[in-house]
Formats: C-alpha cells, sequence, structure tokens
C-alpha cells in the first residue's frame, strides 16, 4: 500500500553557493573517477532531523580538494565490506517511477542535495534502450517508433547492471544518443555507491528489476504538465518538432502510460504528487534512507586489531633474505636521526630491491629467439598481457619510480585512502585506474602496512574492478604481522611481499619498531593531528 504525500509550507533555505549538478562517480582512465561524486549538501528544509555523522567532513565547505589534476573528497567512501574481504553491506537503492516528464530527475536530484552523503550514483533508465536496426531508426526518424513500449528497453542488461552496482561492483554503462538513437561507442564506468537512484518510466515494470529496489517511490504529475515539458524537452534538447512530438505523445507516449505506467503505482512504497515540489514527501525518503544507512555501518579497524592473534605467518608471504646489506639499509632509514636526504636514498634502494624480487614470482613461459650468432637461445617470457602498478596515496607513490625503472611503459594507477578521525575507519577518497585493469597481473604498492585496513581496503577496490584475486601482488617495506595475517586471512590467494615484518603494533596502531610516518619523512612533511595516512608507518 503506497503512502501519499502533499506539500507543506515549509520554507526552503539553501546554502549560498551550494553546486547542483550531481551525477555518477567514475573510474575511467584518463579522467578522476571521483569527479562525480556528490558535493556536500544543505537539507530540503529545516525540518529534516539530523542524523548521525559517518565521516569527517566541512560543515561550511564542500568536502573536496581541488588541485590542476585531482579531485580529492574528504568525504569518503567507509568499508563496505568485513574483515573476510567479503562485500558486507550493499548500496540501497531507490527506484523512481513515473510517466514521461513526470520530474523524476528533479525528484533524483532533490533526493541527492538532502541526503548529505557521498558516493550517491544517479542512474537513468534512458541509458538502457536498445540498439534499434536500421529499419527502426527509419522509423525513430519519423515518430513512428514507440520509445515507452517495454520492448524499446534492454531489461537484461539493465538487471545485470544494477545487481552488480548493488553490490559493489564497477559496471559499464551505456551512453544513448537520443539524435541519432543509438548508442554511443564509449561507455561509462561507474564504481562506489552507498546510496543509487534509478530512475526510468518503466522502473517497476520487470519483477527482476524490482527485486532489486529498495525503496519504491512514484512521481505523479498531471498529464498537461508533462505534455509541455516533454514539448521543450524534446524541441530544445533532442532536435524535434513540434508536430512529431505531438504525434508521438498521442500515439505512443499517453497509451503506454495509460497500459505499462501507470498501474505500476501500486507497487509504489510513496507516492509523491507534483514532484520535485514536495518537499514533505522528499524528507520522508531522505530520513528512511538515513535510518537504512545506519543500520549498515561496520567497522574493520578494531576487529583487524584483535584478530589472527598467534597464527604461524602464511604462505603467501615472501620476506626478502635479510643480507647484510638488506639489514644495514633498515638500519640507516629505521634511525630517526637519519637525515631526510639519506632515508630517501636508502628507501629508494630497498624499494629497487623488492621490486626486482617481486617480479620473480609472475608465472614466465618458455620462449625461444635467435642471437646475433644465428643460434637459438631458451629463455623466458611474462606469461599474460601486461602489467599494471597502483600505489596506495601518499608514500605508495614514491615506489613508483623503482617500478617503472625496470618495468617498461608500465600503466600506473592510484588509491586514496584516508583514517576517518572520528570514526578511526578507512575511507575511500580517490581512485584511478586504467582501462581493462581486468586483464593484468597488478603490482599494488604501500611503503608500510600495519593492521592492513587500507591494504584490505584497496585490494577490495581491485577485485570490485574484476582484477583476479592471484594476480594481486602487495609490496611494502615494511609490514607488521598484524597486517600480513589480515590481508591473507580476508584474500588468500594475494601474494604479499615485503623487506621485513615487524611483530608488534601499539595501542596507537604504529608498527613497532617500525620506521615512524613514512610520508613525512620522505617528504618533510608533519602530518595534521586531527588526519592521518593510510600508509607510511602510521598505517592502520
Amino acid at each position: 500500500m503506497a503512502m501519499t504525500m502533499s506539500q507543506s509550507d515549509a520554507q526552503v533555505q539553501q546554502k549560498e553557493g551550494e553546486e547542483d549538478d550531481p551525477s555518477m562517480s567514475r573510474s575511467d582512465s584518463g579522467e578522476d573517477s571521483l569527479d562525480g561524486l556528490m558535493r556536500h549538501r544543505c537539507p530540503l528544509t529545516p525540518s529534516l532531523s539530523p542524523r548521525k555523522r559517518t565521516t569527517s567532513q566541512s560543515k561550511t565547505e564542500p568536502p573536496l580538494l581541488r588541485t590542476n589534476k585531482r579531485t580529492i573528497y574528504t568525504a569518503g567512501r567507509p568499508p563496505w565490506y568485513n574483515v573476510t574481504g567479503t562485500t558486507f553491506k550493499e548500496a540501497f537503492v531507490i527506484g523512481l517511477c513515473g510517466g514521461s516528464a513526470s520530474g523524476k530527475t528533479t525528484v533524483a536530484n532533490k533526493i541527492i542535495e538532502a541526503l548529505d552523503v557521498p558516493w550517491v550514483v544517479l542512474l537513468s533508465m534512458d541509458s538502457f534502450y536498445k540498439v534499434l536496426s536500421k529499419e527502426e531508426q527509419e522509423l525513430a526518424a519519423r515518430n513512428e517508433y514507440n520509445f515507452d513500449h517495454p520492448d524499446a528497453f534492454d531489461f537484461e542488461l539493465l538487471v545485470t547492471v544494477l545487481r552488480k552496482l548493488k553490490k559493489g561492483k564497477s559496471i559499464k554503462v551505456p551512453v544513448y544518443d537520443f539524435t541519432s538513437h543509438n548508442r554511443r561507442k564509449e561507455w561509462k564506468t561507474v564504481y562506489g555507491a552507498n546510496v543509487v537512484i534509478f530512475e526510468g518510466i518503466l522502473a517497476f515494470a520487470n519483477k527482476e528489476l524490482l527485486k532489486l529496489l529498495d525503496m519504491k517511490v512514484f512521481v505523479d504529475t498531471d498529464s498537461d504538465i508533462r505534455l509541455v515539458r516533454r514539448l521543450k524537452r524534446d524541441i530544445t534538447n533532442r532536435g524535434r518538432d513540434i508536430a512529431g512530438v505531438i504525434k508521438q505523445y498521442n500515439k505512443f507516449v499517453k497509451p503506454a502510460f495509460e497500459q505499462y505506467i501507470e498501474p505500476t503505482v501500486q507497487v509504489a512504497d510513496i507516492v509523491v504528487p507534483r514532484g520535485g515540489e514536495n518537499f514533505v514527501a522528499l524528507d520522508l525518503i531522505v530520513q528512511h534512507v538515513h535510518s537504512q544507512l545506519e543500520k549498515r555501518e561496520i567497522t574493520v579497524r578494531s576487529a583487524l586489531a584483535s584478530a589472527h592473534q598467534g597464527q604461524p605467518l602464511p604462505k603467501t608471504l615472501s620476506v626478502m633474505e635479510s643480507t647484510p646489506q638488506v639489514r644495514g639499509m633498515h638500519t640507516i632509514i629505521r634511525n630517526k636521526e637519519t637525515s631526510r636526504d639519506e632515508f630517501i636514498f636508502y628507501s629508494k634502494r630497498l624499494m629497487r630491491l623488492l621490486i626486482e624480487h617481486a617480479l620473480s614470482f609472475l608465472p614466465l613461459k618458455p620462449v625461444s629467439v635467435e642471437t646475433p650468432q644465428g643460434t637459438v637461445y631458451e629463455g623466458k617470457r611474462l606469461s599474460g598481457k601486461r602489467i599494471t602498478g597502483v600505489s596506495i596515496l601518499r608514500a605508495g607513490e614514491t615506489m613508483e619510480q623503482a617500478l617503472m625503472a625496470v618495468c617498461k611503459d608500465i600503466r600506473l594507477g592510484k588509491i586514496l585512502i584516508q583514517t576517518n578521525h572520528d570514526t578511526g575507519e578507512p575511507e575511500l577518497h580517490y581512485l584511478r585506474l586504467p582501462k581493462d585493469i581486468s586483464e593484468d597481473y597488478v603490482i599494488l604498492m604501500d611503503s608500510t602496512v600495519s593492521t592492513g585496513a587500507a591494504a584490505l581496503m584497496a585490494v577490495r577496490v581491485l577485485l570490485d574492478h574484476d582484477v583476479q584475486e592471484d594476480k594481486i601482488f602487495l609490496l611494502s617495506l615494511l609490514m607488521a604481522e598484524m597486517g600480513v595475517h589480515s590481508v591473507a586471512y580476508a584474500f588468500p590467494k594475494v601474494r604479499i611481499i615485503t623487506t621485513a615484518v615487524d611483530k608488534n603494533v601499539n595501542d596507537e596502531f604504529h608498527i613497532i619498531p617500525g620506521i615512524g610516518n613514512f610520508g613525512d619523512r620522505y617528504f618533510g612533511t608533519d602530518a595534521p593531528s586531527d588526519w592521518y595516512e593510510s600508509d607510511e608507518g602510521m598505517d592502520y
């Protein structure tokens, strides 16, 4: 039984300078994957009930930092998996249904503004129109093709995409061109949703689709208003003429609404008359989503700290032989009196040795080559397509130079994970991965690993992008036993490679005897007291 909400007389208080262009999170190569995340928003109305904050955000400024190359969100994504590395909480999916031009997108944007949470994805059903044949394209050009019929949509692809997105996986969304009535060549990569808002005229028309919706909202708008909006939209944005739009409306849009769309109001949880102007209904939706998100909160760091006590080190761990040379370099970089110049020099030497050691674990296949003397040499070559390096920012980035020095033309990706000062949990802030990384062997780099929380999140990100677990190699200059166990327990196929393993971690989760804050010592910086990097010897 759906609940119908009417609008109150509450005044809307908008924050000055507020941004209002919501979009989806992306991880395409060559563009910042977090550029589409939602900014810090104010509520729709003053009556919106407060909620418990799970991220460190500025209350007066948008929670992001911009440089000329990156957009880094200070409202990060908290863990979406448990200590076993398994996805624990699914994205909360809101389905918005209603007639053409009923204001579904406006309602979606209003909900996003009021939610005040990061990592919100807006997914439109318009992206999933089927590819038209030549004959169908000719019909569409004459306004003779019925785009409002269920057969016009690729429900199989839509259900597959939404199911993967709900489970936290990286997905690719087609981009439909309404002018040419075809899909564009480049699809959009979307990843990392806490909340998914899915809108479309037939959002409730498929049984499998309905199973994926946690909340179903029907936007009810007068038919005359919808017609006026459709005329304006199709003429201005889609290059149609008035006669064609009216013809298509009377022949297809209106009958389809009465036959396929209007009856689905029966499955709606909430009916919203007058769309985006109905602030009471929108407040109700937002409050419900907040309560559901709070129920799904999980803690990882404390669980990792208390797990795997006294267990033997895993077989997937490889520690470089502690030769006198390696021991001597560790002595230098662990010494608090070592100058920054010497710290950098000997750290780089260790990194180079670590990379060379790690490459020996890559699978090789036999290959024969002819030498300049005309004889055959039986050698080895990488058994796979390619290698990609991924650094956990900031300190993991220091290992990239050593990797590039021994692997020619290697592709690089970056992941920024930081500690939320209020909750103590790791949060994902920035993501940039090369295209088709799922086919690669991935060398994941972090300078130090203490509890393993950052490494755990980074591996989970790679798995969500379909990288095979046994193709991931975690490299670190120094690890604590706790971090080794955490990663190996959650991901037993990941190869862990380091130059040394220290036994203990103190109450502040620093490795003992340790190396200090690697990033600060390497870059010559001092970490703010209220904001910690994910790695650098102060890993959690």
